[in-house]
């Protein structure tokens, strides 16, 4: 049998904790306060029809079900996220070979696998933030408060001062629109921010990249492509900021070392000497965040 390249590293930052996107439903109309609260999420809608197709594989007793891609690549790659394996191969690659691969990495895959349960279910006991005046929202390591008014049109302001964030909402608002009015709020303070850490990162490591973009990826801090354009999830806005520059520093070292071998880990080290504890204490905060948007 012809020998199968296999690649399980990632050019992203993976981070299984970040709470997925939430599934928004129509809530209903009340006058504030307090903020109508949003109905239930309704039930998972089946997957699309240009989804990959997904098949089965028995490895022991585990029967493991993954979504197959094929592309131009020139190995088999490994991506574990909230709906489980997605496998992308070469087309030139038989099942067969596909299936053997996934046997030769199947304690790796089996364990990230049981990873992601353990950490989907403690997000579930996290209680959620009550939309209400007073409340505490993580912001930078810390928090701020929320301010609830009534008014004749929607805004938003922030008093660094006193750590208040102010929203302004009409008569009929909805909780929904109090959750897309702060989100908005700290995806505006997440763009600004970013932007500045990566520019003196960037110098740092005296490279430059294409592009910065904001991210809602519910398994990655960010990214890096190798057309040189990074994104960074909005998210990391509720952490501090030496833990937001771990990751801008691990994206800007992918300009320079494509991988995850000894080489790059020492390039993010001349930028950032203590990644390894950022990473864990990134891995134990997100662990901790109070459930916001869904």
């Amino acid at each position: 049998m012809k020998s199968i390249k296999v690649n399980v590293q990632q050019l992203d930052l993976f981070a299984p904790d970040v709470p997925a996107p939430p599934t928004p439903a129509a809530p209903p109309t009340v006058p504030l306060p307090p903020v109508a609260p949003v109905a239930p999420h309704p039930p998972a809608s089946p997957r699309p029809p240009d989804a990959p197709p997904l098949r089965q594989l028995q490895l022991g007793r585990h029967n493991l079900e993954y979504a197959l891609r094929r592309s131009t690549r020139r190995s088999i790659g490994f991506m574990i996220d909230d709906d489980g394996l997605r496998v992308t191969a070469p087309r030139r690659i038989s099942l067969a070979e596909i299936d053997n691969a996934i046997r030769a990495k199947q304690g790796w895959i089996l364990s990230k696998l049981h990873e992601r349960r353990e950490r989907s279910a403690q997000r579930l006991q996290r209680p959620p933030v009550a939309w209400i005046d007073g409340a505490a929202l993580p912001y930078l390591g810390g928090q701020v408060t929320l301010r609830l008014h009534q008014a004749a049109r929607h805004r938003a302001s922030f008093n660094r001062e006193s750590g208040e964030l102010h929203i302004w909402l009409t008569p009929v608002s909805t909780e929904l629109q109090l959750k897309e009015k702060v989100r908005s709020w700290l995806q505006q303070e997440a763009k600004r921010l970013f932007a500045e850490r990566l520019d003196l990162y960037a110098a740092r490591l005296d490279v430059t990249f294409h592009s910065f973009a904001l991210s809602s990826a519910g398994t990655r801090w960010g990214s890096c492509t190798v057309q040189r354009k990074i994104r960074l999830n909005w998210r990391l806005i509720h952490f501090a900021l030496p833990l937001i520059d771990y990751v801008v520093a691990h994206e800007l070292s992918h300009l320079l070392e494509m991988n995850h071998s000894a080489r790059f880990w020492a390039t993010v080290e001349s930028i950032y000497p203590d990644y390894d504890g950022a990473k864990q204490a990134l891995r134990k905060r997100s662990q901790e965040l109070p459930v916001l948007f869904g």
